[in-house]
This record gives structure tokens, C-alpha cells and sequence, in this order.
């Protein structure tokens, strides 16, 4: 029998459940952010979910989402609506950002193909994407999609993202290198600095 206490930073428990109704799709996420990888994921595309599956398991977070969209028009709704809502689950369980590191940075490489992601909890969407995917689609994933995920989780989590691929020939490497990437950047930021415990990383004294 485990004993041990829930993780608690201060008096917020860095969890967060969101869900997203409209008439394109219905949208759950639950977030963990200090868990330990684990997911379970359904949005209907295979490697979009493959891709989700990267940002727990290199993020060190445990990620539920359960997506319905209309897939029979395309993936736009689907893929763009679940970034909206992880980064409405990220914002709330992120709490008043006391302790973290605010910054986070990753360099992915995947054979041929390197990525790097700088995220800054800045409390102000933000984000430049420099990806030349080589190929159009990745199974049933549009590549073009990759920014709308990236851009819905920007203007919902309050978050400054930089994402360059800086070499790749296959979009497949390519586009796993930047969820990799984000995934490692987000969890520099979100870790505790113990050197900073209960304060706020800002001259400002808030972000």
C-alpha cells in the first residue's frame, strides 16, 4: 500500500481536466504535471496520437485525451481543437507558476533529423514555427496541422514557442524530433527550482 502523500506544489496539486464541446468536436484532456508519462489517447489519427504519446512520455506528464471531430470533412478541427484544450489543461494546473523554471529548451535528433524548441511561460502567446516538411502527409496526419496544434496550445496556455527543424529529409523524423523537443523543453520549464521556491521567475512579480 502506497502511503505517500499526493505531489503538492504549495497548496495546488498540478492537475487539470478540460473539456471542449462545439459543433466540430467534442474534446476531454486531463493533465498531470508531475506524473510519470503515462497516456491514453483517442483523436482518431494514428499519428496524432503517436505524436501526443511523445509529449507524456518525454514530458514527464500523464496525459488522458479523448477526442471526437468531424474526421469525415478533414483533421483540421480535430488536431487544432485538442491543442486548444491541452493548452487550457496546461494553464490551469501550471497554477500562479511559483517555483518553476519559466524556461525550457531541447535539441532533438531522430537519424537524419534535428530539432530544437525554446518555451518560455511567459504569459504571452507566442509562436514562431520554421518547419520544411518534405512530405504533405504522415499517414491520415496532415503536416500542415502541426503548427495549428502548436498555435492552439500557444494562445490557450499563455506560452512563448519557438520550434525549428534545423535538418530532415523524412517528415516523419522531422515532425517526431519537434513533439520530442517540445516535450523535453516543457518539462525544463515546468520543473521546480529549489532555489526559488515560492517565488514568482519574473521581475514583474507575475507572469
Amino acid at each position: 500500500m502506497n502511503d505517500a502523500p499526493p505531489k503538492d506544489i504549495g497548496s495546488h496539486l498540478r492537475q487539470a481536466e478540460v473539456t471542449r464541446n462545439t459543433a466540430e468536436t467534442q474534446i476531454t484532456v486531463r493533465v498531470d504535471l508531475d506524473g510519470t508519462g503515462q497516456a491514453k489517447l483517442a483523436t482518431g489519427i494514428g499519428f496524432f496520437d503517436h505524436m501526443l504519446d511523445q509529449i507524456a512520455r518525454h514530458g514527464l506528464i500523464d496525459l488522458d485525451i479523448l477526442a471526437k471531430g468531424d474526421l469525415h470533412i478533414d483533421g483540421h478541427h480535430t488536431v487544432e481543437d485538442v491543442g486548444i484544450t491541452l493548452g487550457q489543461a496546461v494553464y490551469q494546473a501550471v497554477g500562479d507558476k511559483k517555483g518553476i523554471r519559466r524556461y525550457g529548451h531541447a535539441y532533438v535528433p531522430l537519424d537524419e533529423a534535428l530539432s530544437r524548441v525554446v518555451i518560455d511561460f511567459s504569459g504571452r502567446p507566442g509562436l514562431v514555427m520554421n518547419v520544411p516538411f518534405k512530405s504533405g502527409m504522415i499517414g491520415t496526419f496532415d503536416t500542415q496541422l502541426a503548427h495549428e496544434f502548436f498555435q492552439g496550445f500557444v494562445n490557450h496556455a499563455f506560452v512563448t514557442l519557438h520550434i525549428d527543424n534545423l535538418k530532415g529529409e523524412n517528415a516523419h523524423h522531422q515532425c517526431e524530433t519537434v513533439f520530442k523537443a517540445f516535450a523535453r523543453a516543457l518539462r525544463s520549464a515546468l520543473e521546480l527550482d529549489p532555489r526559488s521556491a515560492g517565488t514568482i521567475p519574473s521581475t514583474k512579480g507575475s507572469l
